[in-house]
């Protein structure tokens, strides 16, 4: 597998792990108080940290510093609108269309070439 492919599946899967841990709390433990939501976070945020910091070094391989982050930004919309949607039961926005829409030109920008 190449390593860009690599580093986008570990990116994917790592932002699984960071949405539950920064936004799941709000759902499953309000009315925990703060500091115990922060411990479960944390916990889950390991997992989140084991797969982005190697996904990142697999990446810089192929990818450069702005164009690893403009792929983090992307995978974290692709996994949070879903998040939001089915987890949190947000309503669906346009605003996630346009915001998605801003960062297809950020992609068009960080990945053309020179």
């Amino acid at each position: 597998m190449r390593p860009a492919h690599l580093t986008i599946l570990m990116l994917l899967m790592s932002n699984v792990f960071m949405t539950f841990a920064w936004y799941a709390h709000l759902r499953d433990l309000s009315s925990k108080p703060w500091f115990v939501a922060a411990l479960a976070s944390w916990g889950i945020a390991l997992f989140e940290y084991l797969l982005q910091v190697p996904a990142n070094r697999i990446g810089y391989q192929e990818l450069s510093l702005g164009q690893l982050k403009i792929l983090q930004e992307v995978l974290t919309l692709t996994v949070f609108v879903p998040f939001a949607v089915f987890y949190m039961k947000e309503p669906l926005k346009l605003d996630y269309l346009w915001a998605g829409l801003c960062l297809l030109g950020a992609v068009y920008f960080i990945f053309r070439g020179d």
